[in-house]
């Protein structure tokens, strides 16, 4: 099996990952099939596919997007390192969403008809599954709320904050900024807004010195007071399972 062994995973050494028992640990170098490299703009996982690999995202950034009969694109929600895709083609048959590389991607890969095998074998870890499932049904609801009760300024301070928390969680960037590599199309897709709108709140939020987002960095001045205009709880990110 080609790429790096799931012992000496770069992921495993970050506290928002729970750590992993010996067991555990060599049933998943045996889950794992390989790697994929993926460069900008690859498609993933295609809605309506029934594709035949999961993957775990090991570095790059990319979006979970629906397309509407119009053409036009919904941005789910964004892929950052740590993520595992393709659940849904492996409960349910096939994506009910498409997944595409922003930046080149590092991926783990795994096969979907071993998925049973996991929750065979590893009860503990089809929990992890389980509650991945779960976590994304959260931060849907948490989206929900954004887009129904939240202004423009709120929802951009709300993403931001979360975005700069997670990927500061998983070693990028410094306390400063972060890499933010994604179009301000995909933000204002995200979070219910045109395009001009969220131009034009961005740059009130640089103009308030709160957020600065340029050539594919963001840099926050005080992460707690965009928290607070974001009506988010200023907190640690919560522990997550890797696979």
């Amino acid at each position: 099996m080609a790429g790096v062994s799931c012992s000496a995973c770069p992921l495993r050494r970050f506290r928002i990952f729970t750590p992993f028992t010996p067991g555990e640990l060599a049933f998943q170098q045996d889950f794992k099939s390989g790697e994929l490299t993926a460069d900008p703009r690859t498609t993933l996982l295609m809605e309506g596919s029934n594709a035949p690999q999961l993957f775990t995202v090991l570095s790059g950034m990319g979006v979970r997007y629906k397309t509407l009969e119009n053409g036009r694109r919904q941005v789910i929600s964004f892929v950052l390192p740590g993520d595992f895709l393709g659940l849904q083609a492996g409960v349910m048959g096939e994506m009910r969403h498409s997944v595409e590389a922003t930046t080149r991607m590092r991926l783990c890969v795994f096969r979907r008809e071993d998925l049973w095998r996991l929750f065979q074998a590893q009860p503990a870890r089809a929990y992890d599954l389980t509650w991945l499932g779960a976590i994304e049904e959260h931060l849907l609801g948490e989206t929900i709320v954004t887009l129904g009760q939240r202004d423009a300024t709120q929802r951009i301070a709300w993403a931001f904050y979360k975005l700069f928390r997670r990927l500061r969680a998983v070693g990028l960037g410094d306390p400063r900024g972060v890499p933010l590599p994604f179009r301000q199309q995909d933000l204002a897709d995200a979070l219910g807004l045109s395009l001009v709108h969220t131009n034009k709140t961005l740059k009130r939020l640089a103009a308030a010195g709160q957020a600065v987002w340029s050539r594919g960095r963001l840099e926050l001045a005080d992460p707690a007071a965009l928290a607070a205009i974001g009506l988010v709880d200023h907190h640690r990110p919560e522990r997550r399972p890797l696979v």
